[in-house]
């Protein structure tokens, strides 16, 4: 990401932060609670709820991986439980 590092390089991800327009298949920037608050994870909106949306971890919607619901807000967050199940 710009800034990380002494490189100019920018992030490789185009992040969704606008939770009006979430759908399948957007990459999203999300939190998790607990012990890993304060680092930021890479997610592929798999569907969109009313009050929440599934997500997975990585930027592939095909690849293997565990669904974990998320609050539907600019930067989503999943609960630690359900991102270490």
């Amino acid at each position: 990401m710009i800034g990380m590092d002494t490189t100019s390089e920018s992030c490789p991800f185009a992040f969704n932060f606008n939770p009006d327009t979430f759908q399948p298949g957007d990459i999203v920037s999300y939190r998790v609670t607990g012990s890993m608050t304060d680092m930021p994870f890479v997610g592929v909106i798999l569907s969109v709820h009313e009050d929440r949306i599934i997500i997975q971890h990585g930027e592939d919607p095909d690849a293997d991986g565990t669904p974990m619901p998320a609050t539907r807000q600019p930067r989503p967050i999943v609960a630690e439980a359900d991102a270490l199940a």
